[in-house]
């Protein structure tokens, strides 16, 4: 029986179970036949609707991320304390794991990104791969509160060293720790419906500009809906995400409340319609600056209407390099949740496309894929040594 590719992601937020479920969406169409396994915190569901073939999918928590209180916030403090709660026992966390590697019979594991999978291939000996456009060092390293665990980074860097490979996207910050690294494009989800193939699907109102609120697992607690309902020149969409299997059968796909329209995400994949073609029929998406949204706007030409999310070392990243591949402006959390965007969704679309500008390539989990599926078959030297680069 053929080797597998073991997944460890990351389960803060959807945004790198999303990309992930790109690349394994990209190698299942190149190589039907391999055997995939996931091991991740993200949430099922969300494997089961959008990954287009078959995964053993399993519960694990791979790494703490950043704690958030709700999409804008987060607890720095919290997030350093847990993140050496979990890291300071990842040997042995690491060791645990090679039963269930042996059961799924790995051939090679893939992190995004999580240190684990790192530490974990190394105490397999399964060479193991990285995808991101960031390191988890690279972001604790930010927190001053990092001081009060002095042992953390170092444990990060060590996992990460120990990595094969890392496959480095656009937008990115880190991986000094990888003594190998490949750049690749962006990985993005790309909308296979035109607009109007997705309104008439989820039957939206098609006659005004579409902004989508866009804010991922974990929403947008606060935000003034009854303001949104009376826009006059823009239909605003959200959407709601239940466990596969809990939705009423008769339930709609999208249910209206003025100019604010609900779309059931279980529905909406049960019609066919993927996220990917929301943001495709969107004029504006409305966000936090995070990798995942940004490049599906980048794919599906979506201009982006961001606000602030708090101390996250990646916003200043992604916010200076967004206006290189779309066109972006900046709305305040006052008017974000006040419902005072119309003026600014409408200066946003007579926005003229960067100067000079050229569309990335946006094909970067075809790109993964056969770097994948060429390890699996010859398996990438493992690293000697220390990383040449410093920390």
């Amino acid at each position: 029986m053929a080797a597998a590719i073991v997944f460890y992601v990351s389960g803060h937020g959807f945004g790198h179970a999303s990309r992930t479920i790109e690349v394994i969406n990209a190698v299942l169409a190149k190589r039907p036949e391999t055997r995939i396994g996931v091991r991740t915190a993200a949430p099922r569901w969300l494997f089961d609707l959008t990954v287009k073939g078959k995964v053993a999918f399993s519960t694990l928590e791979c790494d703490t991320g950043v704690v958030q209180i709700d999409s804008l916030t987060l607890d720095e403090a919290d997030s350093i304390r847990r993140a050496w709660s979990f890291h300071s026992d990842l040997v042995t966390r690491a060791a645990s794991e090679t039963r269930i590697l042996r059961e799924l019979g790995a051939g090679l594991i893939v992190g995004d990104i999580p240190p684990l999978a790192f530490a974990v291939g190394a105490a397999a000996g399964i060479p193991s791969i990285a995808i991101g456009n960031f390191t988890w060092d690279w972001v604790y390293a930010d927190y001053p509160r990092v001081r009060l665990a002095p042992s953390l980074l170092p444990a990060l860097r060590g996992a990460y060293a120990k990595g094969s490979m890392a496959l480095r996207l656009p937008m990115c910050a880190g991986f000094e720790s990888f003594s190998n690294v490949k750049d690749i494009p962006f990985i993005a989800r790309h909308a296979t419906r035109t607009k109007e193939e997705t309104c008439k699907a989820l039957k939206l109102p098609a006659d005004k500009p579409i902004a989508l609120l866009s804010f991922g697992g974990y929403g947008l607690q606060g935000l003034d809906t009854d303001m949104l309902a009376k826009f006059k020149k823009h239909t605003v969409i959200t959407t709601v995400s239940n466990p596969q299997g809990r939705t009423r059968k008769d339930t709609p796909a999208a249910e209206r409340n003025g100019a604010l329209v609900t779309v059931n995400e279980e529905v909406m994949y049960n019609l066919g319609v993927r996220y990917e073609d929301l943001v495709g029929a969107a004029d504006v998406v409305v966000t936090k600056p995070g990798y995942g949204i940004i490049a599906e706007s980048i794919a599906n030409d979506t201009a982006v209407l961001y606000t602030s999310r708090g101390h996250f070392p990646e916003y200043d990243v992604l916010v200076e390099d967004m206006p290189k591949y779309l066109r972006t402006a900046f709305i305040s959390q006052e008017d974000l949740f006040a419902g005072k965007w119309e003026s600014h969704l409408d200066k946003l679309r007579a926005q003229p496309k960067p100067k000079n500008y050229k569309k990335p390539e946006t094909n970067g989990a075809d790109v993964a894929a056969d770097i994948l599926l060429k390890a699996l078959d010859k398996p990438p030297k493992k690293p000697r040594g220390r990383p040449k680069a410093k920390f």
